[in-house]
């Protein structure tokens, strides 16, 4: 992104996608309960029975997890939010500069250019992932406590059953929502992280290291999530939901307003927080340095021959 020392040899895009991709999975594996708490209290309000266990927030549900139903039940879905981060972050975070540069028009980039770039990658990359989505919310969404035998007993026997019991369309259920809230969380996240980082830099508060990308990583990673939550509770209920349950993406808004009120919007801030948070941090700065370290070591097995 924005800000290279001198020093710095610029990376290409393969390094960027490459690094994007490797950076995500890691990120994706420290957070992983967080983001599994997070959907459980997303969909908190669904089930309204009374035997349903009540979740109260992050580390009580992360405990009530572990003792109910396991540590392991904290990573179901992992490998499936691994594939998404594949595909997801390798394609908006790592195409952001090459599709940025696309749009920009004068010798700088400006702040247009910045948003459109986060359109177009993160819009991208939804319809590419969408069924790395789905597979990830309803296997951290189910539970074998109460109710009926869990839909799915792992990753690619949800992608079979949901392919064969609701059709090819079924992997690509809550694009809409899906579609907004990265295009929301894509430019927030990206523009928010360049700009923050440029000032940093540009204004010499910080240096282009780890401190800055730290700094600017919280910063995105909390205007993302104030941004973010509606459409996120919306687009977990709605992806989560069994078929007919909703008639629509808007229907879904609706019985959540109607049944729980205006604060079902922003179920799971809290972990939404520091899941993004942490998750961004992790990213930012793994990506910063892996592909700083990839591209001196191209320069120097290109200076070894």
């Amino acid at each position: 992104m924005v800000g290279h020392t001198a020093s710095d040899v610029p990376p290409t895009m393969a390094v960027k996608i490459f690094s994007a991709g490797v950076a995500a999975c890691v990120a994706d594996i420290i957070t992983f309960p967080l983001d599994t708490a997070k959907v459980r209290l997303q969909i908190q309000g669904e089930c309204l029975t009374s035997s349903a266990i009540r979740y109260k927030g992050v580390l009580g549900t992360i405990i009530t997890l572990a003792k109910t139903e396991g540590p392991v039940k904290l990573y179901s879905g992992l490998p499936a939010g691994l594939q998404r981060q594949i595909s997801f972050a390798s394609l908006r975070i790592g195409l952001y500069d090459t599709v940025q540069e696309f749009f920009t028009t004068g010798k700088e980039a400006s702040l247009g250019s910045k948003i459109s770039a986060g359109l177009t990658t993160g819009g991208v990359a939804v319809f590419i992932g969408q069924p790395t989505e789905v597979v990830k919310v309803r296997l951290q969404a189910q539970s074998h406590l109460h109710g009926p035998k869990p839909r799915y007993t792992g990753t690619y026997n949800a992608y079979r059953i949901i392919a064969t019991t609701e059709g090819l369309t079924g992997l690509w259920k809550g694009t809409t929502p899906n579609l907004t809230r990265n295009v929301i969380i894509n430019c927030t996240e990206l523009v928010t992280y360049d700009l923050m980082k440029e000032a940093l830099v540009k204004n010499k508060l910080l240096a282009d290291d780890v401190p800055c990308h730290f700094v600017s990583a919280v910063v995105a990673g909390f205007c993302t999530t104030v941004l973010s939550s509606p459409v996120d509770v919306v687009k977990t209920r709605f992806v989560n939901s069994s078929p007919g349950q909703y008639t629509s993406v808007p229907n879904c808004a609706m019985m959540m307003l109607t049944r729980e009120g205006p604060s079902a919007f922003f179920k799971g801030f809290v972990p939404s927080f520091l899941r993004l948070g942490s998750w961004n941090i992790i990213m930012f700065v793994c990506f910063e340095q892996l592909k700083r370290e990839l591209m001196k070591l191209r320069h120097t097995m290109d200076c070894a021959t």
